[in-house]
């Protein structure tokens, strides 16, 4: 028996490369070759030879070893995910400038934050939805596009509302690559090493606030990026947006260029010689410079090959193929909530609604609160702004405030170190529930706290700690859900964030001014809830993917 693999025109020596796709139809073989048999249950070889062995998903995980691809899959992902970071961010930092060019209130202030997540959530769940459909790769390539494209053209934006629109849209966007990145990446990874992989993954969310706040302190205090461009004023921080666009757009493209499909969604699509072509290039990287042959095996693909059983049906009338079409999308809504499922699902809205709202509607607005610190005092002891806004509210621009926001999002760094180091070894449960309730201690004392210096010092604590809780919840998301329903409710629940996320932008827009107090301790009453909360969650530390 030759010791290489034929899968129709493709030889052992040409992995499957990104785009590539294979028809379904059993090839020829030369006599001692094996064939790949999609319907049949086992493979077989000419020559008489015995059945080859069929591996799980996690079994050929193993197989393709761990090394070059998985590095350059995390740099890949991370990119894309700092990318997200960067887009939802940016809005946070140009708010003490834009406010003025805009003419905005503290109330638009907190719809233009909340914007982005109204489009994440409107996008969260049909992105989700169409990675479960129709996979991983496709879907990350498009959001990412629309991340970037619509993002910048928010810089053109003449008006409030256009400005708000774009912004809108570029969320739709961000909605459908952050639950299917996590998605994606998880079914890649070997069951041992997933969990600090994914912690790995989550820590470029704090590269992305880093150059968010880094392009914010080069950018927009600076004078030279002023120019005028036609009738529109094009201010620094306009150029800030157009910046804060190209790394979504750039990671679109290497997805397009280098990345396979997700070879546990080919596996449970029915699509098994794609699925082998995945492992033979993640072995061949692997493996590089080792001198190791590919191991020869099958797949022990899903029974139920969702690519037949899921034929769109034609027939009827456009209100009954409506109807089918909303049945089918809200199926896997109605999978997470029955069963085994319901329990953790309860849980896991009542999570993401309390670290969602916490952690948005503080954190969006610690560039707008530091500027009311700047001479001194608490955040919530300077809550009076001027009725009427001017270019001299906002320029020139304190430089200071960006330094803060730096600093802030350089604090990320010892949380995101802590996560990678133990979350194989405390599971992702426990780091949730403890850095939940850290903090929403954190958030009260920056309430409590009377000086510039100490609200600093406990929002960096804060910064820290939070993104923990963050990571933590990355890793349970993807272990809490089978395949089939791993970025539908990755999406639903994203989307539900987001719901809590614009509540509490607008709540932060329209009490800040006049009791700043309310919304500072909410958001430290929730993260708690959200702690307790979490200890109901089950134990998923090092499972398998189902």
């Amino acid at each position: 028996m030759s010791g290489h693999v034929h899968t129709g025109d493709a030889e052992a020596s040409e992995p499957l490369l990104a785009g590539d796709h294979l028809e379904p139809n059993e090839l020829d073989s030369d006599e001692g070759e094996i064939i790949f048999d999609r319907s049949a249950s086992n493979i077989t070889s000419h020559g008489g030879a015995s059945a080859q062995r069929r591996l799980t998903f996690e079994e050929a995980v193993e197989e393709a070893g761990f090394g070059l691809f998985h590095w350059l899959l995390l740099v890949v992902c991370g990119w894309a995910n700092a990318s997200d970071a960067i887009e939802i961010l940016c809005v946070s930092f140009l708010l003490p400038t834009a406010r003025c060019d805009l003419l905005l209130s503290s109330s638009d202030m907190g719809l233009l934050t909340a914007s982005i997540f109204l489009g994440m959530m409107v996008g969260g769940y049909m992105w989700g939805y169409l990675a479960d459909q129709r996979g991983r790769r496709r879907v990350l390539i498009v959001s990412l596009t629309v991340n970037g494209v619509f993002g910048g053209l928010a810089s053109t934006a003449p008006w409030f509302w256009l400005f708000l629109l774009l912004r809108f849209i570029s969320g739709i966007g961000v909605g459908g690559s952050i639950p299917v990145i996590f998605s994606y990446f998880s079914e890649f990874m070997p069951r041992l090493r997933r969990g600090a992989m994914i912690s790995a993954l989550a820590t470029f969310w704090m590269a992305g606030n880093i150059v968010a706040a880094g392009l914010a302190w080069l950018v927009i205090p600076r004078t030279w990026a002023h120019f005028s461009l036609g009738s529109l004023d094009f201010q620094s921080w306009r150029l800030f947006v157009v910046l804060c666009s190209v790394p979504s757009l750039t990671s679109a493209l290497l997805f397009k260029l280098l990345m396979p499909e997700s070879p546990k969604f080919l596996m449970e699509a029915g699509r098994e010689k794609e699925a082998i072509h995945v492992f033979r290039l993640m072995f061949k990287l692997n493996m590089w410079k080792k001198g190791k042959a590919f191991p020869e095996f099958g797949l022990s693909t899903s029974s139920k090959q969702r690519g037949k059983l899921e034929e769109t049906k034609t027939w009827g009338s456009p209100k009954e193929r409506l109807g089918r079409i909303i049945k089918k999308g809200l199926g896997p809504i109605k999978q997470m909530f029955d069963g085994s499922l319901k329990s953790r699902s309860i849980v896991l809205l009542i999570i993401f609604y309390c670290i969602s709202f916490g952690y948005y509607g503080l954190w969006m607005w610690f560039p707008e609160l530091f500027m009311r610190i700047e001479d001194g005092g608490s955040p919530c002891s300077n809550v009076t702004r001027p009725s009427t806004l001017s270019n001299h509210n906002c320029y020139p621009v304190k430089t200071a405030v960006y330094m803060e926001g730096f600093i802030i999002a350089a604090s990320n760094l010892p949380g995101n170190i802590f996560t990678i180091l133990m979350m194989d070894s405390t599971g992702g449960k426990t780091l949730l529930s403890c850095s939940l309730l850290l903090s929403s201690v954190c958030v009260f004392f920056i309430y409590v706290v009377q000086t510039k210096a100490q609200s600093l010092i406990f929002s960096c604590v804060f910064s820290g700690v939070s993104v923990i809780a963050w990571n933590a919840l990355d890793v349970v998301g993807t272990e809490l859900y089978p395949t089939q329903l791993r970025s539908s409710a990755l999406g639903f629940f994203t989307g539900v964030g987001r719901v809590a996320a614009i509540t509490g932008n607008v709540v932060f827009g329209n009490l800040v001014d006049t009791n700043c107090a309310v919304p500072v301790l909410m958001v430290s009453a929730l993260l708690l809830s959200g702690g307790i909360v979490a200890f109901l969650l089950p134990k998923t530390k090092q499972t398998e993917l189902t």
